[in-house]
């Protein structure tokens, strides 16, 4: 009996530790890597991060992201890629445009890249919670100033070089015309507090790089901010950071706003400082005297001790700016405080490489690929 007793809980053993071995082959995480023709799915989803709370219903999950992941027949690049979406919208700023072409995901997956495209913690397929922060949504009239149809309205002053939308016709990026309302019904509510945003972002961001392994992380517009955080949380896990129009300029708004915010710089939540700061009024932020060009903010910098991002050093960043965008005002600002605090940092603007007429959405208008291979080739030279 005794025997039999021990040949049973062998088996149960056996069993167990086969199904943990089986577990972590079926990871999407580890497949990235090791993607194979005819072996294993080559796209699907997961989710990362999340915790259980009690609610007046019961427990509930929040703080939990989407990751869809997408693998070509063969893996032929050292590092995935992780693309984070801005303010409003969701992964699918990445999968496909509102007018049906081909997307970054795709065009990456066709480079050889296994890539991961997230929905933001509390946004489209990663579900919301109220205890987590309040919502917000652009109205459609904001959408077409800032987004879609600069150029009818004006309101900085490279608005009127937009070009690249797509759409056809006097209705062109606006209400009524089928490719903005298309686009329109992409927007989502997500929450207007960016400390939160960083916060959650950074946790669930952290929890990917520790499933999947270190990576290339691709950001834009409100994801500017969360692309240091994670850096700074997982510097050893980020090899490099495409920064398409980040969050900024540094430690106040403009264009639209001008109130003082990102009191670290760079976010709104600390960041490692070197020497270190114990509040961030210590990095002595103060505006230059006159702007480096015409039609173009005065930058807010550091102080006349210059601190470095500890954490970024060695972590090469593309910061990518578009001819016609309201980000054009104002990213060579980030860029230079980006130099400045010791980041390896390249700045482009499209319209000096020959690619013109973009706005704020680039990775969905006309000439979305043209973009796309433009950030393969950096990648090719800088990523090893």
């Amino acid at each position: 009996m005794k025997k039999l007793l021990l040949a049973a809980a062998s088996v149960r053993a056996a069993s167990a530790m086969l199904m943990l071995v089986l577990c972590a082959i079926g990871t999407p995480g580890a497949m990235a890597q090791s993607a194979k023709p005819g072996v294993g799915p080559q796209q699907g989803y997961f989710y990362v991060g999340g915790r259980y709370v009690n609610t007046a219903a019961g427990p509930m999950m929040e703080r939990q992201m989407y990751v869809e992941y997408r693998f070509p027949a063969k893996v032929t690049q050292r590092y995935p890629i992780v693309m984070i979406h801005g303010a409003a919208q969701t992964g699918t700023n990445f999968t496909g445009t509102p007018d049906g072409r081909k997307g970054w995901a795709e065009f990456f997956v066709e480079r050889g890249y296994a890539v991961y495209v997230i929905d933001q913690p509390t946004r489209g397929r990663s579900p919301w919670l109220e205890s987590v922060g309040p919502v917000i949504r652009f109205p459609a009239n904001q959408v077409e100033q800032r987004f879609t149809a600069a150029a009818n309205f004006n309101l900085w002053p490279q608005a009127k070089l937009h070009t690249q939308w797509p759409g056809e016709g006097p209705l062109k990026g606006l209400r009524g015309d089928p490719v903005f309302d298309q686009f329109y019904s992409s927007q989502v509510q997500y929450i207007g507090v960016n400390a939160i945003v960083e916060e959650l972002n950074r946790d669930a961001g952290s929890a990917l790089l520790d499933r999947i392994g270190p990576a290339i992380v691709f950001t834009h517009s409100q994801t500017g901010a969360i692309g240091w955080v994670i850096a700074n949380a997982r510097p050893k896990l980020v090899r490099a950071i495409v920064a398409a129009e980040p969050t900024g300029p540094p430690f106040a708004n403009a264009v639209f706003a001008t109130n003082r915010v990102r009191p670290y710089g760079l976010t709104e939540t600390p960041l490692a400082y070197d020497p270190p700061i114990t509040h961030p009024s210590q990095l002595g932020a103060f505006r230059q005297e006159k702007a480096d060009g015409p039609n173009l903010e005065r930058c807010y910098t550091q102080g006349e001790l210059v601190r470095v991002l500890a954490n970024l050093q060695n972590i090469p960043v593309m910061v990518l700016t578009a001819e016609s965008s309201y980000h054009a005002v104002y990213d060579h600002c980030t860029a230079k405080y980006l130099e400045h605090a010791g980041v390896p940092t390249t700045f482009v603007r499209l319209e000096e490489v020959g690619i013109r007429g973009n706005g704020h959405m680039m990775m969905v208008e006309k000439n979305n690929l043209e973009i796309a291979d433009f950030i393969d080739k950096w990648l090719a030279k800088i990523v090893r």
